[in-house]
């Protein structure tokens, strides 16, 4: 074995180093946070960032909105604070929409590693803070002013000591100040822990900074993803998908173009932005446009800034998917979450086929309030739940789709026994929806059945952030659409999609979650198949 071989595996192990480094990191901010979303459903990012700012590797764990959202956002903090004015000790921190992941409830936190006194890289982290004041998280908004409590990008810590002023603002200005301080602290923290591991690796390897090894990370990054991009079919690919948006269907209309530097994807034509926060800053629609690329195209080639970077995504200004300060883009999830399978449905004839169908997509994540303050004439405790379920994806392209499962977010389900424990509310019925998968060769993935309720009967407030209720996922090559989904009061009237509305006393709140799309002509499928299907009661 030659200096050169050896010098491959060194630089290998450090790159496997560096995952083991951001994953103990995840795992501190889920095992000290505060809020359910982060703790239970896993809504975060972490990585490890040059000192230019260009992630080098993100943890496994964490959101493709968050994750590649962030890894724009750090790029924004040393605007205005270069590493030269950094010093140790300093935390910054911002949940500023269009210089973090995209709305106010998502705070990132950013924090130099010195090496002595010099600055040797950055660590990064987001998570979901349950409240942030003004009309909370919802759609309901008209202007980001609404929507809660903004920081700029400014310190969180200054060497060493907390910043009282700008904390003390934020817990005067939101529901739950307990979860958001302490999810502040968690964030910080596994900051702190990836930076001590990180300074044990650059020890042990006798490195004085990650410049070489984050040149060899990027580099070779890049060099697999336009590997794997060069070995398919030139050309330009385009897509359609309509959602019911807030108060009237929303067009996303897609452009992709497979070139021998890389891929353009171009959102020309998608609807303009709307009155309420359902609008989408870029950098998170650029995220979600990216990660539809990278689940189909060079899925094994590490994430981070030279894979990215010859995905180049834009939107016209204006756009849905390029809202302009200051629009209402709270519940921006509810749109970009949906980008990822309009872009595979672009890239269904150039990979022959080999994408999944439409799913239900976006998270169904409703809020729950109640108590006194939110319900008129109620004495009971306040409180505020973020929770997050899920519907089908869309057949695969040999293979069913898959039951409640959030893709492409990937976060997980809020439990029952939290839900109940975390509020007064009780879940009564939680169970597949049965046939609401779409028909097909492969079967869509099921949707899920919900009864929320108050324990002691009393009256409660839900914001909702539901979609495909007028136009389900579509299925592909002959395979049916997956079921609508459907929101209402048990023995009562239909709710709306979107925005707040009041369960009154004594009533029932059912949520039928979209089925995805399936694949192929019904006809097609086994027997064998349609038998299990009906003995896991997912048909009837």
């Amino acid at each position: 074995m030659n200096e050169s071989d050896l010098k491959k595996i060194r630089m290998q192990i450090i790159w496997d180093r560096l995952l083991a480094v951001v994953e103990e990191q995840a795992q501190t901010l889920i095992r000290t946070a505060f809020s359910t979303t982060v703790r239970e459903a896993g809504d975060l990012s972490t990585g490890v960032f040059d000192t230019s700012g260009n992630m080098l590797a993100q943890a496994i764990t964490g959101t493709p909105g968050h994750v590649n959202a962030m890894a724009a956002s750090v790029g924004f903090f040393l605007r205005k604070y270069p590493v030269q004015v950094l010093k140790p000790g300093d935390v910054l921190v911002t949940n500023d929409p269009w210089h973090g992941t995209g709305h106010l409830n998502d705070f990132t936190v950013v924090t130099p590693v010195f090496q002595g006194d010099r600055a040797v890289a950055l660590f990064a982290a987001t998570s979901h803070i349950a409240d942030v004041g003004g009309l909370g998280f919802g759609p309901d908004g008209r202007q980001v002013f609404e929507e809660g409590i903004n920081l700029p990008i400014g310190y969180l810590f200054r060497e060493g000591n907390l910043n009282e002023t700008m904390l003390e603002i934020l817990l005067a200005n939101v529901r739950d100040p307990q979860s958001a301080e302490g999810d502040l602290y968690s964030l910080t923290a596994c900051n702190k822990a990836g930076c001590g591991s990180l300074l044990e690796t650059l020890d042990e390897f006798g490195l004085e900074n990650l410049d070489s090894v984050g040149r060899m990370i990027i580099d070779n990054s890049r060099d697999a993803m336009l590997s794997e991009i060069r070995k398919l079919k030139k050309g330009t690919w385009t897509n359609t998908m309509r959602v019911d948006g807030y108060d009237e269907p929303v067009d996303l209309v897609c452009s992709v173009t497979i070139g021998h530097d890389g891929i353009d994807i171009d959102w020309t034509g998608t609807s303009s932005i709307c009155a309420h926060g359902i609008n989408v800053p870029l950098t998170y629609a650029q995220a979600y446009t990216s990660f539809g690329v990278r689940c189909v195209i060079g899925n094994n080639v590490p994430n981070n800034a030279g894979s990215l970077g010859v995905v180049r995504v834009t939107a016209p200004e204006g756009s849905i998917l390029n809202a302009p300060r200051p629009a209402a883009v709270s519940a921006r999830h509810t749109i970009g979450q949906m980008i990822p399978d309009v872009v595979l449905g672009c890239l269904e004839e150039p990979l022959n086929g080999q994408v999944p169908t439409e799913g239900a997509a976006c998270l169904f994540g409703p809020v729950f309030l109640g108590g006194r303050g939110m319900i008129p004439g109620s004495r009971s405790e306040p409180f505020v739940l973020n929770a997050f379920y899920s519907g089908g994806t869309g057949a695969r392209p040999a293979k069913d789709g898959l039951s409640c499962t959030a893709f492409p977010s990937g976060v997980r389900s809020t439990p029952v026994e939290i839900t109940e424990n975390a509020s007064p509310l009780i879940i009564w019925r939680k169970e597949y929806r049965t046939g609401s998968g779409g028909e097909g060769r492969f079967r869509g993935g099921a949707g899920q059945i919900m009864e929320f309720a108050h324990v002691d009967g009393e009256a409660f407030a839900v914001s909702k952030m539901f979609d495909r209720i007028n136009h389900p996922p579509r299925g592909r090559d002959g395979g049916g659409h997956g079921a609508p989904t459907k929101v209402y009061i048990r023995n009562g009237p239909k709710l709306k999609g979107m925005g707040r509305e009041f369960i009154a006393a004594g009533q029932t709140m059912v949520l039928e979650t979209a089925g995805g799309g399936g694949r192929g002509d019904p006809c097609e499928r086994d027997t064998e198949s349609i038998e299990q299907d009906r003995r896991n009661g997912l048909i009837e």
